[in-house]
């Protein structure tokens, strides 16, 4: 017995060190040029330890741009920073996070969603990043709690989860509540939707409420009878929010946005029975970037509607039944850029063939817009011209996910996730992907 309990505390103890914040890892930093494109391949990790990148939809750097945040089974259940320069790999988080992670970009601060020691709720956490990798570096580091601050816990009857997203004004935080909460705020004869389309997703009701990080106060924004996925804030415009109708394929209507005051509901960008819109992403302070797929076989085409479009089986969207007179090129498809005040829309590119472009984002200085597709290659668009170029590829569709290309705040370099170094052909690493130095000469 005493064997036991002596064993249990050497567990206890070994996993409190493995999980301990400012904890540092080895450089992997490895430049690899792309055998097809020529590009220089800054790959931050190379080992197989299931890295992921954070979702296009939120920033990846640290406001000081030296760090990249991921999340890594390195530290089981935690997040990672890696310094771009060095190669440095610091844990950034103790006792686990849920959700998406938001990095601040006016201080060097991260902020997450926890679960608390009673169900149904949630911590929502701030990590004091500057302090931490200071400390880190200089070997003198403190108990977890004097980075990170609890800056209030959600109410069960909110059922809070899903995305969370930081305001511009970094003051609040948003994030989804669940069908009980969000009907309590629905007006009576609003139809409810049920689920859409073949992976039965969809159905609602889902509500958005949000959380000061200084007081903890809650309040409702908005509630909506479908369900709500990739909450995003417009991080150039305080009070402003963009979300999605989420069903894992072709919406009703994907792209919404909405106040943080619950005022001015309405969608994005109102599209048509057959278009396929997906991945939009705030890239500046008025544009929105979106795919409108066309990936699939045109009605009378070898195959039919719903055969499958060239890809890899199930691993891209759309190779199921199910779907309709969707995501073809018989209509306008490619990388769209939608401007939030205007409302007009434009084409900025698409692939001449194959799956077309598909996970989304641009520069925010209205230069650049950048795309992969089914085949994991990644694309860049000079806005202006409409000039594009392939930077990289071989990133193995065989991958546990897909490239997800985001630039940095100056426009200078793209993050993406790949597996181009991997043996099993699915781990990931973070790679850094610089736009070419030729393009930045351009006037």
């Amino acid at each position: 017995m005493i064997h036991r309990l002596l064993l249990c505390a050497a567990l206890v103890l070994c996993t409190s060190a493995q999980a301990q914040i400012g904890k540092r890892f080895p450089s992997e930093r490895k430049v690899v040029k792309d055998p097809v494109t020529g590009t220089m391949l800054t790959f931050l990790t190379t080992r197989p330890h299931g890295d992921s990148k954070i979702y296009p939809t939120h920033p990846q750097w640290t406001s000081d741009g030296k760090w990249v945040v991921f999340r890594s089974a390195l530290a089981h259940g935690e997040a990672m920073a890696v310094n771009e320069q060095s190669g440095d790999i610091v844990q950034v988080t103790e006792g686990g996070y849920v959700g998406m992670l938001n990095l601040a970009r006016k201080s060097m601060k991260l902020y997450f969603m926890r679960k608390d020691a009673q169900p149904k709720r949630l911590q929502i956490v701030e990590v004091d990043l500057a302090a931490l990798l200071a400390d880190s570096a200089a070997g003198k580091l403190k108990a977890a709690d004097a980075y990170q601050r609890i800056c209030g816990t959600t109410s069960e009857e909110l059922e809070a989860g899903g995305d969370m997203a930081l305001d511009a004004a970094e003051d609040w935080v948003y994030f989804r509540v669940g069908a009980a909460a969000a009907a309590r705020h629905l007006a009576p004869r609003v139809k409810i939707e049920p689920a859409f389309g073949p992976r039965n997703m969809g159905a609602g009701p889902n509500g958005i409420a949000r959380m000061n990080i200084n007081t903890g106060e809650v309040r409702h924004v908005v509630s909506v009878p479908f369900q709500i996925g990739h909450i995003q804030a417009n991080l150039w415009n305080p009070g402003e929010i963009v979300f999605c109708w989420e069903t894992g394929g072709k919406s009703p209507q994907r792209t919404w946005t909405v106040l943080a005051d619950g005022s001015g509901l309405r969608p994005l960008y109102p599209e048509a029975p057959y278009e396929w819109v997906t991945h939009e992403a705030v890239i500046s302070k008025d544009e929105v970037a979106m795919s409108i797929m066309g990936h699939r076989p045109i009605a009378g085409g070898a195959g039919g509607v719903d055969a499958p479009a060239t890809g890899v089986g199930g691993a891209n969207p759309g190779q199921d039944n199910g779907w309709g007179v969707t995501g073809t090129r018989e209509k306008p498809s490619g990388l769209a850029i939608v401007n939030l005040r205007t409302r007009e829309m434009t084409i900025a590119g698409q692939t001449p063939s194959g799956s077309g472009l598909w996970h989304v984002h641009g520069s925010s200085d209205g230069r650049w817009a950048v795309g992969d597709d089914f085949s994991r290659s990644v694309y860049l668009i000079d806005r202006r011209t409409r000039e594009m170029t392939m930077l990289t590829t071989g990133h193995k569709a065989t991958a546990a996910d897909h490239p997800h290309p985001t630039f940095s705040a100056d426009g200078t370099r793209i993050e993406i996730q790949s597996a181009m170094l991997s043996e099993d052909g699915r781990s990931m690493n973070i790679c850094i992907v610089p736009v070419p130095e030729a393009w930045l000469q351009r006037r």
